[in-house]
C-alpha cells in the first residue's frame, strides 16, 4: 500500500527558525507520520508540504497538488495527523473525504483524531469533526475582524505594505512614518498639479526621468510585492497620480476599511458604502501641507481638464462659472485658439443664455484689473482709510471668545454641581440611584459643553489664519502684479471665482466679474 503524507502549517502554530526552513511544527508532522506508516507497513509515495497556510485556504500548491495526484490514482492512502490539518471547510470534507476519495479508492486516514474511511463506523465523527473546523473557522474570521476593526478605529495602518512615501515604523506596530525618498516625489506631485500641470503630464515628466512608481519603488527596496505583469508595472500613469492626489494619507489622516470579504471561505473581496469607512485624524505626520491639499482638492473637485497640446490647465481652471446658471465653464480648442464655454445651452437652449471667451482675453482683462487694483490699495494709509480688513475678523473673534466665555463658566458651574451633589449623596440627602442618575446628567451637559468650547477654539484659530492672510495681502499683490503670464498659481492665490456672461452685440464686450481671494 502507498501512503501519500500531506503536512500543513497554520500562522497561528507558526515557529520558523528560518524563512527558507520548514517549522518545527512541520518537521514534528513529517516524523510522526512517517514513523506511523512505516509501522503499518505502507510505503511512502510523497510528501506534501504546505507552510502558512490556512486551512480554508482552496489555493494551497501542495494541497493541489495532492488532489491531483489522488485524482490520477498515484497512492492508496492520504496520511494526515488530523482531519483539520487537510481541511477545515466541511464542504471539502464532504467533496472529497466522503465523496470522491472512495471513487478514487483513495483510503483517508488522519492518526490523532482517528479519522479512518476504512471504518464505516466513525463517519459521524468525521462530520462532527468537519462541523466544530468550520465553526472554528467561522469563530477566527469575526475575531480577525473585531481586532482589525479595533486597530482601524485606534489609528494603526493595517495592511501588508506602507503606502507610497511612508514606511512602517519599526518601534510601533501599526505606525507609519516618512519615507523621506518618495515623500519628496510625493510633494512633487501636488506642487506641479497646484501649479497648472495635469497627471498625465506629471506622469510622463516622471517616466521621462526614470522615477519608479510606487510598485516598482517596493520591488527596488526589498519588499515582497507580487503583480500578475511585472514588466508592465514600472510606469508611471494617470491612476497612479490621481489616487496619490485624493489620498488623505499625506495630510497625517488614515482612511481604512472601504472593503470587506464576501465570506470567510473565500479571499474575494466587495466594496464598503463610504458610511462604513474607518477615518482617524492625525495618526502619523503629515507629508503635505493643508492649504497645498485644499487647493489641489478644489482643483480635482472642478473636473478641469488640462491642454491637450501642453498637458497644463489654463490659468482659470476651476475658476470660471457661467454667469447665469452658475456652473463651472469648459475650455474648447478651435484653429489652435482656447476658450471658455458654458456648456449648458448646448444641452438646453432654454436653460442659460450661455457664454463664451477666449481664455487670453480674460487674462488681459484679470491682469488690467489686477494693476488697477494695486493702483489704489497698496498704499497701505490708503488702504486703512477705504477698507478696514480685520474689522470684520475682529468682531468675530470677539463674539467667539464671548461664547466661549460663557461655555466655561457653565462649565464651571456643572462642576460646582457636580461637588454639591456628590455632598448630598455622602450626607445622606439622596440615595445612591438618584445621585447615579443625576450624576450622569451632569456628564453629558459638561462634555456637551467642552464640545462647544472646542468648536470656539477653532473658529478663534481659524479667524487668526485669515487675519494673517489679510495682513500679507499687499505683498501678495505687489509679488504678482507685474508677472506675465498669468499661470494657474497666481490665479489660485489671487482670485476666488470669475463670473462671465454672454458678449454685447453692440459694445462686443464680454461682462466679466472678478471675486478675488484678498
Amino acid at each position: 500500500m502507498k501512503a501519500a503524507i500531506y503536512c500543513r502549517l497554520s500562522e497561528e502554530d507558526r515557529n520558523k527558525l528560518h524563512e527558507y526552513d520548514d517549522s518545527n511544527s512541520i518537521q514534528n508532522q513529517k516524523s510522526m507520520l512517517i514513523q506511523y506508516a512505516l509501522g503499518q507497513g505502507w510505503s511512502i509515495f510523497d510528501i506534501y508540504s504546505d507552510d502558512d497556510y490556512a486551512g480554508s485556504d482552496r489555493s494551497r500548491p501542495q494541497f493541489k497538488r495532492l488532489i491531483a495526484d489522488a485524482k490520477a490514482r498515484k497512492f492508496d492512502i492520504i496520511l494526515c495527523k488530523t482531519q483539520s490539518r487537510f481541511t477545515r471547510e466541511l464542504e471539502l470534507v464532504e467533496k472529497y473525504i466522503h465523496g470522491l476519495f472512495p471513487i478514487w479508492g483513495i483510503r483517508f486516514v488522519s492518526i490523532v483524531d482517528h479519522a479512518d474511511t476504512d471504518n464505516k463506523g466513525n463517519k459521524k465523527s468525521r462530520q462532527i469533526y468537519g462541523l466544530v473546523n468550520e465553526w472554528y473557522l467561522e469563530d477566527m474570521s469575526e475575531n480577525i475582524r473585531s481586532v482589525l476593526t479595533s486597530r482601524r478605529e485606534h489609528g494603526f495602518h493595517i495592511g501588508a505594505f506602507a503606502p507610497y512615501g511612508y514606511k512602517k515604523d519599526p518601534e510601533l506596530r501599526g505606525h507609519l512614518i516618512i519615507d523621506e525618498e518618495a515623500a519628496a516625489v510625493v510633494k512633487e506631485i501636488f506642487t506641479l498639479f497646484a501649479s497648472g500641470y495635469g497627471k498625465t503630464y506629471i506622469a510622463r515628466m516622471l517616466n521621462d526621468r526614470g522615477e519608479p512608481n510606487p510598485t516598482e519603488y517596493k520591488r527596488l527596496h526589498g519588499f515582497r510585492y507580487k503583480t500578475a505583469t511585472r514588466h508592465l508595472n514600472t510606469l508611471w500613469k494617470y491612476s497612479a497620480i490621481a489616487n496619490i492626489l485624493t489620498n488623505e494619507v499625506y495630510i497625517g489622516n488614515l482612511v481604512q476599511g472601504r472593503a470587506e470579504s464576501v465570506s470567510y471561505k473565500c479571499r474575494q473581496l466587495r466594496a464598503r458604502p463610504k458610511s462604513k469607512w474607518i477615518r482617524v485624524e492625525n495618526t502619523h505626520e503629515p507629508v503635505i501641507a493643508r492649504d497645498l491639499w485644499d487647493r489641489v482638492q478644489r482643483k480635482v473637485k472642478s473636473n478641469a481638464r488640462p491642454f491637450e497640446n501642453t498637458g497644463m490647465f489654463h490659468p482659470f481652471s476651476g475658476k470660471v462659472v457661467c454667469m447665469y446658471c452658475g456652473y463651472h465653464v469648459r475650455a474648447h480648442k478651435n484653429h489652435n485658439r482656447h476658450y471658455l464655454q458654458c456648456n449648458t445651452r448646448l444641452i438646453s437652449k432654454d436653460a442659460c443664455q450661455g457664454c463664451f471667451m477666449p481664455v487670453l482675453e480674460l487674462e488681459e482683462i484679470v491682469l488690467r484689473e489686477l494693476r488697477k487694483f494695486s493702483r489704489e490699495f497698496l498704499d497701505m494709509g490708503e488702504l486703512s482709510r477705504n477698507i478696514d480688513f480685520s474689522a470684520a475678523l475682529t468682531l468675530r473673534a470677539e463674539k467667539a471668545m464671548e461664547e466661549q466665555n460663557i461655555h466655561q463658566e457653565k462649565l464651571a458651574e456643572c462642576a460646582e454641581a457636580m461637588a454639591m451633589l456628590y455632598k448630598d449623596k455622602v450626607t445622606g440627602m439622596i440615595s445612591q440611584e438618584d445621585y447615579t442618575a443625576m450624576a450622569e446628567s451632569f456628564r453629558n451637559e459638561s462634555a456637551r459643553i467642552e464640545d462647544r468650547i472646542a468648536q470656539c477654539r477653532l473658529r478663534l484659530a481659524d479667524i487668526e489664519r485669515e487675519k494673517a492672510q489679510s495682513d500679507n495681502r499687499a505683498e501678495i499683490i505687489g509679488r504678482y502684479v507685474n508677472e506675465m503670464p498669468l499661470t494657474a498659481a497666481m490665479t489660485e492665490i489671487l482670485i476666488d471665482h470669475i463670473a462671465i456672461g454672454h458678449r454685447d452685440r453692440v459694445t462686443k464686450q464680454v461682462p466679466v466679474t472678478i471675486f478675488w481671494a484678498f
